[in-house]
């Protein structure tokens, strides 16, 4: 981090998952996530689908990937629920984005999580910076650079 950087941000869900290989300098000093961020992480698990049968042990690997990442949120975060400040505050990330000419249900949970960001006054952290974009004026988006497949 450096002198002047955020002392408290939002983490993206992307950031969780891939926090394990991103530098701590990268984050902010204390982590926030949104319980929509909670949501995608319970999903998570229940999304993974093998390719053929020979994928059945990279499915089951996979899925105890996700599900480690989600306990491990679980406890180590409360998260900043999705209230009717965030939903205020959506209605003003959707028209930002439409107006860019964006769709918005296409990324609906991102813009929720940028909405809860907004209503708790804190910087979003992300890997994704381009899904926010149009959001310039309402939030501040850091962008994390991503990790290199299999970087430690």
């Amino acid at each position: 981090m450096t002198p002047d950087s955020p002392k408290r941000g939002m983490a993206d869900t992307n950031i969780l998952i891939l926090r394990n290989r991103i530098p701590p300098a990268a984050l902010p000093d204390e982590i926030a996530i949104s319980a929509i961020t909670l949501a995608e992480l319970s999903a998570g698990p229940h999304e993974v689908r093998p390719d053929s049968e020979q994928d059945r042990y990279d499915e089951t690997a996979e899925r105890a990937r996700r599900l480690d990442i989600l306990q491990r949120a679980e406890h180590e975060f409360d998260p900043i629920p999705f209230d009717a400040e965030a939903a205020r505050a959506y209605g003003r990330v959707v028209a930002a984005v439409v107006a860019v000419g964006r769709k918005p249900r296409r990324r609906a949970t991102d813009l929720m999580i940028a909405a809860t960001a907004i209503a708790a006054g804190l910087p979003l952290y992300t890997t994704n910076p381009d899904d926010f974009s149009g959001l310039d004026r309402l939030l501040s988006v850091v962008p994390v650079a991503r990790p290199a497949a299999g970087q430690r």
